[in-house]
């Protein structure tokens, strides 16, 4: 299973961003689709998550000006970033939690990260 991840950038303080993750390979079933970030010398953090029903979860720092969406069609979770603060700067990963074809219990896949830099 890979992750395609793009959408990064650079941004003011204020501003938004959206990122994409694409999904591909020998899925059978994609349970969860997320987001996470890691910014200098600090742990990686959950920021959004969305299930196969829908259910979403987020951090309590982005609540209100992030949001999470997924096209099931196309195996691909979207991250809507709004009013976007320089703590927000991190590089953004996607994760899944995933079934292949090859049978086995679901696993946690990741993609490869995009900077996101919020500065004026």
């Amino acid at each position: 299973v890979q992750l395609q991840a793009s959408g990064g950038g650079l941004v003011q303080p204020g501003g938004s961003l959206r990122l994409s993750c694409a999904a591909s390979g020998s899925i059978r079933s994609i349970e969860t689709l997320g987001w996470y970030r890691q910014a200098p010398g600090k742990q990686r953090e959950l920021v959004a998550i969305i299930t196969s029903g829908g259910s979403t979860r987020y951090a309590e720092s982005v609540k209100g000006r992030f949001t999470i969406s997924r096209d099931n069609a196309k195996n691909t979770v979207f991250l809507q970033m709004n009013s976007l603060a320089p703590e927000d700067t991190a590089v953004y990963y996607c994760n899944t939690i995933t079934t292949t074809i090859w049978g086995g219990p679901p696993r946690s896949y990741w993609g490869q990260g995009t900077q996101v830099t919020v500065s004026s």
